[in-house]
């Protein structure tokens, strides 16, 4: 007997148990000295909030290494970084990840600026959508960084940069529409 595949389903509306965590949005422990939060709101296509979100980020450590075997450098043990965040959106659409600044990493076309990856979960996507968020200080590097210099728009490439905020850095992310942010192909 064989039975027919299934298509892919969309996330949600009541798929979630599991996913949000009480210390999700902390990549680094509550209070770590040079923490700081990256706070956005999730926009869907007709710019209206997206209260029932899922924002993802991982990243390297302050020396631009990963935990990860890939990385043969290894992490430096740092007490309280896990380098992964997760955050749901609230009812204003609001998220927000607690972290460290991540350092330039090796790639293959050249070292890349610091950075921090971010999936997007939402309704009505059938698969996450992936982005990135660099750092306004960080001009020399972000000049050269072969991922983002290979963003053509340069509205689209500006919006890939955080802005400075109280705490930290806002990131806002638009799903489609003229503010759309700039997803890569992963």
């Amino acid at each position: 007997m064989t039975s027919e595949t299934t298509p892919s389903q969309t996330v949600g509306p009541y798929l979630h148990i599991g996913l949000p965590w009480p210390d999700g949005p902390f990549a680094v422990a509550k209070g770590s000295p040079d923490g700081f939060w990256i706070r956005g709101v999730l926009y869907d296509g007709a710019g209206a909030v997206v209260p029932d979100g899922l924002i993802e980020t991982w990243q390297a450590d302050p020396d631009g290494r990963f935990d990860h075997p890939d990385d043969p450098r290894g992490a430096v043990d740092r007490p309280g970084f896990r380098a992964f965040g997760r955050c749901q959106t609230d009812g204003d659409g609001a998220f927000g990840i607690f972290t460290l600044k991540p350092g330039p990493v090796p790639g293959p076309r050249g070292p890349q600026a610091p950075h921090i990856d971010v999936s997007v979960f939402a309704r009505g996507m059938l698969h996450r959508v992936v982005t990135r968020i660099y750092f306004p200080e960080e001009h020399a590097a972000n000049a050269v960084d072969p991922v983002l210099t290979s963003v053509a728009d340069p509205r689209a490439r500006e919006a890939l940069v955080a802005r400075p905020a109280e705490d930290g850095y806002r990131f806002d992310i638009h799903l489609q529409g003229d503010d759309e942010t700039a997803f890569f192909d992963i």
